[in-house]
C-alpha cells in the first residue's frame, strides 16, 4: 500500500513538474501569501470535513489524468460545449468550493497571479498533510489549460 501511495504522489506532483519550468516557491515575489492563503482555507475546512482529503485527492488524480495538471476539470460546462467537470466519472468529483473560496481570496490578495492548478496542487497537499499523510514541498507554477 505504501508504494502506491509513493507512486501517485510521484504521478501528481513530481512527474509534472519534470515537463515544465516549475519551482519551489514560484510566488515568492509576486504573491507571498500564496501558500499560506491556501493552507488556511484548506485548514478550516478540513476542521468541518475530514473527507475533503479523499475529495481533493481525487479532483487532483481526475485533473491530472488527460491533459496534464492544468485545471482544465474546473472549467464549467457552457451550451454546446461540454466540460470535462460534468462527464462520466468526473461529474462526481467534489470540493469545487475549496478551490473557488482560495480563488477568491489569492484574486483579492494577487490579482490574476496563482493559477487554478497551482490551488488544486496546494490545496492537495496541505489537506494529506492535516490528515496525517506527509508534509512535502511541492513546485509551483504551472499554467491553467484553456481546453477542457
Amino acid at each position: 500500500m505504501r508504494s502506491i501511495t509513493t507512486l501517485f504522489f510521484l504521478f501528481c506532483f513530481l512527474a509534472p513538474s519534470a515537463l515544465a519550468q516549475l519551482r519551489f516557491g514560484f510566488y515568492g515575489r509576486s504573491c507571498p501569501r500564496a501558500e499560506s492563503i491556501v493552507a488556511n482555507v484548506v485548514a478550516n475546512r478540513f476542521r468541518r470535513d475530514r473527507s475533503i482529503t479523499a475529495a481533493l485527492l481525487r479532483m487532483q488524480f481526475h485533473d491530472c489524468f488527460v491533459r496534464g495538471c492544468d485545471a482544465s476539470l474546473l472549467i464549467d460546462p457552457r451550451p454546446g460545449r461540454p466540460s470535462e467537470k460534468s462527464t462520466g466519472p468526473n461529474a462526481s468529483v467534489r470540493g469545487y468550493e475549496i478551490i473557488d473560496e482560495a480563488t477568491r481570496l489569492l484574486e483579492a490578495a494577487c490579482p490574476r497571479t496563482v493559477s487554478c492548478s497551482d490551488i488544486v496542487t496546494l490545496a492537495t497537499r496541505d489537506s494529506v498533510a492535516l490528515a496525517g499523510g506527509p508534509r512535502f514541498s511541492v513546485p509551483t507554477g504551472r499554467r491553467d489549460g484553456l481546453r477542457s
